[in-house]
């Protein structure tokens, strides 16, 4: 069971399908300071959702959910219905002028693409957080409390995320030596994986090369 997050900390909920992606962004967290009771983590929307009920997250940093039942803004529609005060940060494969635009209308702190580096991570949601201190005065005390009880440093031997290769159906990809085309794209277990047309199996997307 999960210790109760320290009154003075700002509480996280990270949801994302890949486990480095959370175990990352935990331990960035951590390395600021922040109570690992005050980080919790989930792999999709619907758990997410459940946990946030008791949780009541400040800030939700969550993957788009792009083909989900719920995506990702639409899970933190839901939470605030709760927490109207809870942020949001969205990471995602695809970011283009659409993906900008809703990220911007739902208030997003940031939309980061993947794949990304873990300095990438960092320094964005550093960023992030620094902004979030100044604009919500009833945060900044929060914030600075635990920066009081521990400057920020960088993560002990950082978690290699994986290398992701951002792929869509269509696209045409070398397998083998051989070229095929992507039929669909899934993440199973933690990791990107696709369906090729000429290949039976399903194929991880980092043993693939885009033509």
């Amino acid at each position: 069971m999960n210790s109760p997050a320290p009154a003075n900390d700002l509480r996280f909920l990270i949801v994302d399908p890949l486990a480095g992606v959370q175990s990352f962004a935990r331990q960035l967290l951590e390395s600021y300071g922040f109570a690992s009771a005050a980080i919790r983590c989930a792999a999709d929307p619907d758990s997410a959702l459940t946990l946030a009920r008791e949780f009541a997250p400040d800030i939700l940093i969550t993957d788009w959910f792009a083909d989900s039942a719920m995506t990702g803004i639409q899970l933190h529609q839901r939470v605030c219905e709760q927490q109207p005060g809870c942020r949001l940060a969205l990471l995602s494969f695809k970011v283009g002028p659409d993906q900008q635009a809703a990220a911007e209308k739902a208030g997003s702190r940031f939309l980061l693409r993947k794949p990304f580096t873990p300095q990438e991570l960092q320094d964005t949601l550093r960023n992030a957080l620094a902004k979030l201190a100044i604009e919500r005065p009833e945060l900044h005390q929060r914030f600075q409390a635990v920066a009081q009880k521990k400057a920020p440093a960088a993560p002990p031997r950082p978690i290699e995320l994986p290398q992701l290769v951002s792929l869509r159906p269509g696209d045409k990809v070398i397998y083998s030596g051989k070229t095929d085309t992507v039929q669909h794209v899934v993440i199973s277990h933690g990791e990107l994986v696709v369906q090729l047309k000429g290949t039976p199996a399903m194929v991880p997307a980092s043993k693939l090369k885009r033509v």
